[in-house]
């Protein structure tokens, strides 16, 4: 580290160590749930009605800042948010009474993030006081999940109609959108461990009256030996601090929709083909619905290397994105909504 940036991090530090750290230990210390009410200085958050979450009154995703620089705050957010909402991974999950009322719908490719779906489906398995199904849909030209899938699991292989297409997520969840059974969606992505009570939690939302849930408070982004250590099992999710914790998540990791409200807004936009910019779309016309947006749960993701195009400047997805942001929510949405989507042949419009 060069001396401008030893002094620059020093001065962090500092600023932390005055400014936040009374404040993230009286939370931290509380014997409610006051801990849900961290973030930055500069930012605000809005209590729910019945003070059960938080709402992040800024626009896009941010990390909290002082546990980078005081580790062990990283590790004491994650314990309180472990101890409330503890994630039990399951091999197997006990049959539910009845249909299922709520469907996961986890889109995948290849090979690299197998033991990242192994392990997500484990802390779905663990669900309780809800019935749940789960779909994989596996959108690559040669399935590689034949065999390795749990038997309560519903595999759709929907092969890429040409292999040079990039991952397409909005078309994988369009498909799993039409092969569900669940009355909510939760749209759900293959590196995220969900806390035993993710499902019912959503479920009692939807039977308030809410077409859109968003419980996301903090992920928690393990760094790649933990999470190696994790697909292992020498080690547990508390094993070492969380090299990050994401707030304001939105449209991205997981989110639940009604069925109905989900065709109502014309589902995903399948013209989203590789990495970015799909969640921000959806979340956009998904304001048109009745939302809860106040988040209390944990999410915990697993380490992988970045997505293709992630960090390019010219990155066509997010550039299309910000051209659909300029048009009317009601002109996509009915634009979307005269469209065929999820069909086996490949995403509405492909190739562009």
């Amino acid at each position: 580290m060069s001396p401008a940036a030893a002094y620059l991090r020093s001065r962090a530090r500092l600023g932390v160590l005055f400014k936040e750290m009374p404040r993230y230990l009286r939370e931290l210390a509380a014997s409610d749930d006051s801990y849900l009410g961290i973030c930055n200085r500069g930012e605000q958050l809005e209590l729910a009605p019945d003070a059960s979450g938080y709402r992040c009154l800024w626009q896009w995703t941010s990390d909290l800042h002082a546990p980078k620089l005081f580790r062990f705050l990283s590790s004491r957010i994650a314990q309180r948010a472990f101890d409330d909402h503890p994630v039990r991974r399951e091999l197997k999950r006990s049959p539910d009474q009845g249909p299922p009322e709520l469907s996961f719908v986890i889109g995948h490719r290849g090979v690299g993030r197998i033991p990242h779906l192994i392990a997500t489906l484990e802390s779905i398995a663990g669900q309780e006081g809800a019935a749940v199904e789960c779909l994989v849909i596996d959108q690559d030209t040669e399935s590689h999940l034949i065999g390795l899938l749990p038997q309560w699991v519903r595999h759709v292989h929907a092969p890429q109609p040409s292999p040079e297409m990039p991952y397409c997520r909005s078309w994988a969840f369009n498909v799993g959108a039409r092969n569900a059974h669940g009355r909510l969606l939760v749209l759900h992505d293959n590196d995220m461990l969900v806390p035993f009570d993710f499902a019912a939690s959503l479920l009692r939302r939807v039977n308030e009256g809410f077409e859109l849930v968003n419980l996301k408070r903090f992920i928690f982004f393990l760094d790649e030996p933990h999470t190696q250590k994790l697909f292992a099992n020498t080690a547990d999710l508390l094993a070492s601090p969380p090299d990050s914790i994401m707030q304001n998540a939105q449209g991205g990791g997981s989110i639940a929709i009604t069925r109905d409200a989900f065709d109502r807004i014309g589902g995903m936009d399948e013209s989203f083909v590789g990495w970015g910019g799909e969640d921000n779309e959806f979340w956009e016309r998904a304001q048109t619905l009745r939302v809860w947006p106040y988040a209390n749960l944990p999410l915990w993701h697993l380490w992988h290397s970045a997505q293709p195009g992630k960090y390019q400047l010219d990155n066509e997805t997010l550039k299309r994105y910000q051209a659909l942001s300029a048009i009317p929510v009601a002109a996509r949405i009915a634009a979307l909504r005269a469209m065929e989507r999820g069909l086996m042949s490949g995403p509405s419009g492909w190739p562009q």
